[in-house]
């Protein structure tokens, strides 16, 4: 019995920790700055990136020296004009100090100290140059060396044997890395501190060296060499070209991309949502933290934010609001010039309405959460648009997909003229934009709608669009007399499928969350009769009850060309998910209502390792099931750039891979959101590689429905 209770106290406690209101701190987030290069640099060869003790950004090219007078932007340094026309052999800032140091053909110098330290010598005699915090000034060159204490020479130096790859300061003492060796300099010679193999680059943590290599890094000790770290290559790219530590972290450099270590994984930084190309030279950082990638053509920076989640939030609405509304429709845009605002337009989408749906969720939220009037307008400025798919074509309680100005769409036969001057509608209307009709009319049902007129207006939309489904048995019946493509609820169709194929339980689902809600609104017998009709004659609610995990492959079902169920259908959960919220509003009996909750939990088990915040939280809204650790790492990790780049992890050894299988999920863990291309909910997360360029922007409404749902259920304070 004891045990009974002890048991009883930990599950209690555990289900409390991943239900417990979650305080909205600060928290870093990465950024990515793309530097903008003047004219001087066009076909410039980028050679080394230092920031000095101010955070001033100095980049050494074969055209001179350039920094960042603004950031993002690197302009030719003219601020010493004596100098400006003099290129700099090397250059490196002090250790500890951080003041800059230059190397010439001729001489070094710095304009700290009243510009005091500098001395001449012999032309080309030297290439490469480095301060530490004794103020003593490293000379190499290809034969020789020299060591000065300010301008006073100390000694000449003879070289290690091999070829130098780097030379490295740290805690006053100098280091010279070869392919085969680190040596370290006391007593004014280099002594060998540690012999190895394809050795690259060095970085230095107290009293630890670590070595990367053609294959992966180690580390050693820094006072006797000793390997105290075995080698691990199991990298997202073994071949390391950098080292850098900045403070607790450890970052990497290759030429395929760069990465930072973490305690139980690797971030990766890589493709142009983060690099202008993948090969990096050189890397360094500020006071801040931020991180000045280096490549052959350009300079890209990795900027630390910090913010809350209704910071982020606030960032979001804002843009919406000013580049991707569209006649009350959100809308990602694409660009005429990758990344360029100026040349971007908005674009129609078959799923216009089931975007918007999302966004017009999250402010009705809002409005519940905050009571801004604001959001309730945002949410009636949507709801027109929807208001108006009913009239822009002739069908009676036919919804148009979307609408446009005449003549901008061309070439599509799913385009076709309004009776209204100057308008084209589009027709063969699905399934995903049924369900959003059903989404957004339940969300205002519950936190917006207020007077007799504003819930007639919506009662209409639904009675309109069930009404014509009803009417035309069952399906969505376009201008031709046919159904559509996807349109279709009728049991013919609905239980052709077998239970292994989510179509059946999805349409069922869907078919019985419409005749609830149309109901609940209107009060017509019609709506309550066909829907029992439906669950006791044609098994819809068996076909909802289906649990997720029978669904598997087949190649047997052929749909009007598409095969059925050969791959796990994301757009699939999307429509399910907001579909048991709407089911879940409005059953006809409790026993129903305890069903949806079993089938909104079974499918979320499933959905876990996809860590989506919409399904965590319609999940529950349901059941009262989720796991907040995913839903924080959703919210928190979802990208400030919204731009959708090309994405390639595949080659990664990082990743433990998973055996191909049904559900498309690549790797055992997911990778972060910054590594994947920028998606909607209706996409796999898994998928590792990903083409098209930076050609447009989501708008960030996958992002907004979550987490007003988070703060509407008080998980979020």
């Amino acid at each position: 019995m004891k045990m009974r209770i002890y048991l009883l106290l930990c599950l209690t406690l555990v289900v409390t920790y991943m239900t417990a209101q979650v305080i909205d701190v600060p928290f870093k987030q990465a950024t990515s700055v793309k530097y903008v290069l003047s004219e001087e640099l066009k076909d410039a060869q980028f050679k080394k990136v230092v920031v000095d003790y101010n955070d001033i950004v100095y980049v050494l090219t074969d055209k001179g020296l350039f920094r960042d007078y603004k950031e993002g932007e690197l302009s030719k340094d003219l601020f010493y004009r004596l100098l400006a026309e003099k290129n700099p052999v090397d250059i490196c800032v002090q250790e500890g100090t951080g003041y800059l140091y230059y190397l010439y053909a001729d001489q070094f110098l710095t304009n700290a100290h009243a510009g005091t330290v500098y001395e001449y010598f012999p032309q080309n005699e030297y290439q490469r140059i480095l301060v530490n915090e004794q103020d003593q000034v490293l000379l190499l060159g290809n034969k020789k060396g020299a060591l000065y204490q300010r301008t006073k020479k100390l000694a000449n130096l003879k070289l290690p044997e091999g070829t130098l790859v780097e030379a490295y300061v740290y805690d006053k003492k100098f280091y010279y890395l070869t392919t085969d060796a680190i040596y370290v300099m006391e007593n004014m010679d280099w002594k060998v501190l540690h012999k190895g193999e394809n050795l690259r680059a060095l970085s230095f943590r107290r009293n630890t060296i670590s070595v990367g290599t053609t294959d992966g890094f180690y580390a050693v000790d820094s006072y006797d060499g000793e390997i105290i770290l075995e080698i691990n290559n199991k990298l997202p790219v073994p071949n390391i070209t950098k080292l850098l530590q900045v403070g607790n972290q450890l970052w990497f450099g290759s030429d395929n991309g760069a990465f930072l270590q973490e305690p139980d994984r690797f971030r990766y930084f890589a493709g142009r949502r983060w690099l202008d190309q993948n090969k990096v030279i050189d890397i360094s950082s500020d006071s801040k933290g931020d991180l000045y990638f280096l490549t052959p053509s350009g300079l890209n920076k990795v900027k630390y934010i910090t913010q809350t989640l209704a910071e982020k939030t606030k960032k979001i609405e804002d843009d919406i609001r000013k580049y991707h509304m569209r006649f009350g429709w959100v809308n990602e845009f694409r660009y005429g010039s990758p990344g360029d605002m100026k040349t971007a337009h908005s674009m129609d989408n078959d799923n216009d309405g089931l975007w918007t749906s999302l966004y017009l969720g999250s402010q009705a939220f809002r409005y519940a959460v905050t009571g801004e009037e604001i959001a309730k307008r945002y949410v009636w400025e949507s709801f027109e648009s929807y208001e108006r798919l009913l009239t822009v074509n002739p069908l009676k309680g036919f919804p148009a997909r979307t609408f446009e100005r005449r003549g901008i769409i061309i070439d599509d036969d799913a385009w076709r003229p309004s009776q209204e001057k100057e308008w084209d509608w589009k027709g063969t209307t699905s399934t995903d934009e049924y369900i959003a009709y059903l989404f957004v009319v339940a969300v205002m049902d519950n936190f917006i709608v207020n007077t007799e007129e504003e819930k007639q207006r919506i009662t209409n939309f639904i009675d309109a669009i069930m009404t014509h489904i009803i009417e035309n048995d069952y399906y969505f019946v376009d201008v031709d007399g046919k159904p559509t493509r996807w349109g279709r609820w009728n049991p013919e169709y609905v239980n052709w499928y077998p239970e292994y194929v989510s179509d059946r339980k999805l349409n069922s689902a869907h078919l019985i969350a419409g005749l609830q809600l149309a109901y609940h609104l209107t009060g017509k017998k019609i709506y309550k009769t066909e829907a029992f009709r439906l669950m006791e004659e044609h098994g819809y609610l068996e076909n909802i009850m289906i649990p997720m995990k029978t669904m598997r492959k087949t190649l047997d079902y052929v749909h009007m060309g598409d095969v059925m169920g050969d791959y796990w259908n994301h757009s699939d959960d999307e429509m399910s998910f907001l579909t048991y919220w709407v089911l879940h509003k409005y059953p006809f009996n409790n026993e129903l209502k305890q069903k949806y909750e079993t089938v909104a939990r079974d499918h979320w088990e499933l959905e876990r390792p996809e860590k989506d915040g919409l399904w965590e939280l319609c999940t529950y809204g349901v059941s009262g099931d989720i796991d907040m650790a995913s839903t924080l790492f959703f919210l928190r990790e979802f990208n400030v750039d919204l731009d959708r780049y090309s994405t390639k992890n595949s080659h990664r050894k990082d990743l433990e891979f998973l055996p191909e299988n049904f559900r498309g999920q690549t790797t055992k863990n997911l990778l972060y959101p910054g590594e994947r291309e920028m998606h909607r909910h209706n996409t796999n997360p898994f998928t590792l590689d990903q083409g098209g360029g930076q050609n447009s922007r989501l708008a960030g409404d996958e992002y907004l429905l979550p987490y007003w749902m988070a703060r509407y259920y008080k998980l979020i304070e």
